[in-house]
């Protein structure tokens, strides 16, 4: 207890002296942000619905589904073949109570056999792939509903979905927004045997990050996943820790070439160079002196969204929807992740060391920063993309 509160009272500090709360993201044409800008303190999910599709509730999917992202990150063979008996967990903050049934729903219309109910006890231990809900501390005392949240927890439950359909899936849900109690849903999914633990959200950086980084979100061999950020040019934690692997965004699109697909970055996508975390030792570009985000990125345009599926109904949609943002990256990535072994990850060490397994991302920027890396996609590494997409599962 005394360790919660001597960790609050910093905190409450380190709001005083960080600055201002997130600044208010662009606009992305025909779309709008899920969840409300966070004030300091506070985290929001990083989910984008693309409102050209979902003025109603459409009766089938629009948006890229498992078959196109497998494609598109060269996945389909392990697909089918790895994850089996391992689990990602989902952090959200608030209940989505119909996560479990929607999660199906979307799995059933892609052909993706259905999850099974499990305990989060007992989850390591199935069969075949299940899907165990707890609160922040293990239990069945879910927090209340919201519905912004819950579309961003059924996003990241389909886009698990899609890259490891053998996963077992673990949802963890923080009895708030706030740093603290995500950071403990982070701990909670870790304890109960996730390798992989992906973070849909984000928030201002602040001045005690650094100890609460240490606190929540250290623990070598689990691959954590967090999305840089939906704001464009400009760094948000816990995307900064050095112990995740931060993901950017890119559009994708078809295309006639080789790889039968082609990405640039999106301008929504978070990038740049923390005003506090140490740079890891893997990580050594040389325009920034501290922590550089993304690491990695997958698709989050909601122009060239994702279709999810979710029944929990949120300013007049449910249903069928196209979403993106980072939201959409970082549980694919962490999908990846899962398929490729989690093996001997720290941080995002392990595709530092293997860039040959990447789509390097070239073209497209997310601001403005004198024209550099930091916010330009440029060939190799750059903030926005980091060192690219994935290609297959080596890297990870």
């Amino acid at each position: 207890m005394r360790r919660a509160t001597v960790f609050a009272a910093a905190f409450t500090l380190a709001l005083t002296t960080a600055g201002v709360a997130q600044a208010a993201p662009a606009p992305h044409g025909h779309a709008q942000r899920v969840c409300s800008v966070a004030p300091a303190g506070l985290a929001a999910c990083n989910a984008w619905i693309n409102t050209d599709t979902t003025f109603a509730a459409a009766a089938t999917p629009s948006g890229l589904g498992p078959a196109d992202l497998l494609s598109a990150y060269n996945l389909g063979s392990l697909a089918g073949s790895a994850g089996a008996g391992r689990t990602i967990a989902i952090v959200d903050a608030y209940d989505a109570p119909t996560a479990f049934a929607d999660v199906n729903v979307y799995r059933a219309q892609y052909g993706i056999p259905a999850l099974a109910s499990c305990t989060p006890s007992s989850i390591n231990a199935s069969t075949t792939p299940c899907f165990a809900k707890a609160d922040q501390n293990g239990g069945t005392t879910y927090p209340r509903k919201d519905g912004g949240w819950a579309q961003e927890i059924s996003l990241d439950l389909d886009m698990a979905s899609a890259i490891c359909p053998k996963c077992n899936i673990l949802l963890v849900e923080g009895t708030s927004s706030s740093f603290a109690n995500l950071g403990t849903a982070v701990n909670t999914a870790v304890r109960l045997g996730a390798e992989v633990v992906s973070n849909s959200y984000g928030g201002s950086e602040f001045s005690s990050e650094a100890s609460a980084e240490g606190q929540y979100f250290n623990h070598p061999g689990v691959a954590i996943t967090v999305s840089s950020g939906d704001a464009g040019y400009g760094v948000e934690f816990p995307a900064a820790s050095r112990y995740v692997t931060a993901v950017g965004g890119t559009s994708l699109k078809k295309a006639s070439n080789t790889r039968g697909w082609s990405e640039t970055a999106w301008s929504g996508a978070g990038s740049g160079c923390s005003a506090y975390i140490t740079k890891p030792s893997w990580q050594t570009d040389a325009g920034c002196g501290r922590r550089t985000v993304a690491d990695v990125s997958a698709v989050a345009d909601p122009a060239t969204g994702v279709a999810v599926y979710d029944s929990t109904a949120y300013q007049g949609r449910s249903g069928w929807m196209v979403f993106g943002g980072t939201s959409v990256a970082a549980p694919v990535v962490g999908g990846v992740y899962a398929l490729g072994g989690v093996s001997g990850v720290t941080g995002a060490n392990t595709v530092y060391s293997n860039t040959s397994s990447l789509n390097d991302v070239s073209g497209g920027s997310n601001g403005s920063c004198g024209g550099s890396y930091l916010c330009t996609a440029v060939t190799g590494y750059d903030g926005p993309t980091g060192l690219g997409t994935p290609n297959g599962a080596t890297a990870f």
